[in-house]
């Protein structure tokens, strides 16, 4: 073969060679491109995921917060339900199958709630809490320590930590 001949192809070969080097370059260019581009969709997925989860945490913390305030706003409807039943129980009668029959019921309706977490707030004779009670009205120093609740006109209740309602008191003047 010529040594021209050789040039030729030796040449021809460097192009080639050039050109393969260009491609594998433009192609490693398009996969890092590519690559970047799957990473950022996986991020993307991810925190759409995140979010998605904590969406549903704070739904499910928001229903279960209006439902136990729905079952408050209806206990506080039932309690003067209660109050007239305590009343009931308390007036004289004849009848003691009539007044075995309310006291049941009154029974049924006080576990009912006590199972629901409401409480009676009662503190006679404990020092007045105003976050637990009213006082409507001042005892007097031969009622009871000063400062405490001498009576209780109307039951308190409450639930876990919140007050259904205040309990109306007398406490001794201080």
């Amino acid at each position: 073969m010529s040594p021209k001949k050789e040039k030729e192809i030796l040449q021809e070969e460097t192009a080639e060679t050039e050109e393969m080097q260009e491609v594998e370059e433009v192609q490693e260019d398009e996969l890092t491109k590519v690559q970047k581009q799957a990473e950022e969709y996986l991020n993307m997925a991810q925190r759409v995921q995140a979010d998605f989860d904590n969406f549903r945490k704070r739904t499910k913390a928001t229903r279960a917060e209006a439902f136990e305030d729905g079952a408050r706003e209806f206990i506080k409807n039932l309690l003067p339900v209660v109050d007239n039943m305590e009343r009931a129980l308390t007036q004289p009668t004849e009848d003691e199958s009539f007044k075995t029959g309310v006291n049941m019921i009154y029974r049924q309706l006080m576990d009912t709630l006590e199972k629901r977490g409401v409480e009676v707030i009662d503190r006679q004779g404990e020092k007045f809490d105003p976050n637990l009670e009213n006082a409507v009205m001042q005892g007097t120093a031969d009622e009871g320590e000063p400062g405490t609740v001498c009576t209780v006109l109307q039951k308190g209740y409450k639930m876990g930590d919140f007050v259904l309602r205040h309990a109306m008191v007398k406490v001794v003047e201080e």
